[in-house]
C-alpha cells in the first residue's frame, strides 16, 4: 500500500484538524472575489487580540449573522442589527469589533465607486518578490508580523476610514489571501 506524504505545513496549523484543514485548502491561497475578501478582512480584524482557532470555529456563526459577508447588505445594518449580534453567543460579541464590520461595509463600497474591485484595491499591495525574505524558518515566521506594504495598507485604509485595520492585522490578511507568502 503505496503511502500519501502529508504535505508541508507551516509551523502553527499542526495542532488541530480545523488549522490544519484551513491551512492545507485555503490560507496563502490567492483571493480575487470580493465578498470573500471582505469576509477575510473582517474575520481578521475579529481575530485581533484572539486566536485564530476562535475564529476558525465560530466562522459558520459569523457568516450567517453578516448575510455571509455581503457588503451591501452588511452596509446597510442598522443599531437594531447590532444588538441582535451582541446578543449573538455564536460570535465574539465585541461592540466595537461588530460596529466596524458595518463600518467597512460601508467604506468598501465608497472605495468601490473608485475601484474596478476590493480585490484590484488590495493586490496593489502585493510586495516585490525581492523585498521578502530567501527563506522562512519557524523563528523568522513568529517574529514577522509587519512589513512596510502591510504598513502602507493600514495607513491608506484608516485615511479611508476603516477600522480595525492595524498594520499587523494587514499583514495577516495579506498572509491569509495569498498577496505575501510566508
Amino acid at each position: 500500500m503505496e503511502r500519501v506524504a502529508e504535505p508541508h505545513r507551516c509551523f502553527w496549523c499542526n495542532d488541530t484538524q480545523i488549522y490544519r484543514d484551513y491551512h492545507d485548502t485555503e490560507w496563502g491561497l490567492p483571493v480575487f472575489d470580493d465578498t470573500h475578501l471582505f469576509e477575510k478582512i473582517c474575520l481578521e480584524g475579529f481575530q485581533s487580540g484572539l486566536s485564530w482557532l476562535t475564529i476558525l470555529r465560530k466562522r459558520e456563526n459569523f457568516r450567517l449573522a453578516f448575510n455571509r459577508f455581503d457588503i451591501a447588505s452588511v452596509a446597510r445594518f442598522t443599531q437594531k442589527d447590532i444588538e441582535r449580534l451582541m446578543a449573538d453567543a455564536g460570535i465574539v460579541r465585541h461592540r466595537g469589533k461588530i460596529e466596524a464590520v458595518i463600518n467597512n461595509a460601508r467604506c468598501a463600497e465608497k472605495l468601490l465607486e473608485s475601484e474596478s474591485s476590493l480585490a484590484a484595491y488590495f493586490w496593489r499591495f502585493e510586495p516585490k518578490p525581492n523585498t521578502r525574505p530567501e527563506t522562512f524558518v519557524a523563528d523568522t515566521l513568529k517574529t514577522l508580523t509587519q512589513s512596510k506594504e502591510s504598513t502602507v495598507l493600514s495607513k491608506d485604509l484608516k485615511a479611508r476610514g476603516w477600522k480595525f485595520v492595524g498594520p499587523t492585522t494587514m499583514y495577516a490578511f495579506m498572509q491569509a489571501i495569498g498577496l505575501v507568502n510566508d
